[in-house]
């Protein structure tokens, strides 16, 4: 790994963050957010060190990290010894060393470039948000809602909790059943949770919409109409 990857650019600052510390010197990941948390408890002075972020995983999770200055890293990096370490250790103050002098020679921006830059900040804060939503799954709230309409369309689909094609277990599973086989084509999703977020309408109005096929419908109808006859 290069040198300049190992800090970046953040707020004007240079930082690094948990991932790479984690990455380069070898350590589990949330071994090295544990110390940090540790760090911070034990000494408040040290909370300005550290600011918490997130990263997308490769499962397409939101998972936590930190960022981290110069002397974060320094207080982090302490207890880490051997001679790779060492050599990381080296490479860390190198790069944190160019980064700032960049930052020195970069002329101090007027006011009109301030407020561009903020301006950028915030499009590609919504950017960010944006792209997660694409995403990741639904959250435990939409998963929730959409549950209840699901099981509500069921419902009214078999005619009622209190039908018979809703008590019969066979009928009411196989119409659950069906509905899931319409959604997987539909929305190429494998559960209902992993629906992207930007896909929760659309799906919400293939529910209301669904209607099961016409072998369980004339299934379901024989079923209510021998409650009829008893």
């Amino acid at each position: 790994m290069m040198t300049e990857e190992l800090v970046i650019m953040r707020d004007r600052q240079a930082v690094t963050t948990s991932l790479q510390v984690a990455e380069n010197f070898e350590k589990n990941h949330q071994h090295v957010m544990e110390s940090i948390r540790k760090l911070t408890v034990e000494n408040s002075t040290v909370k300005n060190m550290f600011v918490k972020g997130f990263y997308i995983n490769k499962r397409r999770q939101e998972q936590p990290m930190y960022y981290m200055n110069r002397d974060g890293f320094s207080l982090l990096a302490m207890g880490f010894t051997g001679k790779k370490a060492l050599q990381f250790k080296l490479k860390y103050i190198d790069a944190f060393n160019q980064m700032e002098k960049q930052l020195q020679q970069q002329k101090p921006l007027s006011l009109p470039e301030q407020i561009q830059l903020i301006a950028k900040g915030y499009d590609g804060l919504s950017k960010d948000v944006e792209d997660i939503k694409n995403r990741m799954g639904l959250p435990g709230n939409m998963a929730h809602t959409f549950t209840k309409k699901r099981n509500a369309k069921i419902i009214n689909v078999l005619g009622g909790k209190k039908s018979n094609a809703y008590c019969d277990k066979n009928v009411r599973a196989k119409t659950y059943r069906a509905l899931f086989s319409s959604y997987r084509e539909t929305f190429d999703q494998d559960r209902y949770n992993d629906l992207p977020m930007k896909d929760f309408d659309k799906a919400v109005d293939f529910v209301n919409n669904w209607y099961p096929p016409f072998e369980l419908q004339q299934e379901i109808r024989r079923a209510n109409a021998q409650l009829a006859i008893v």
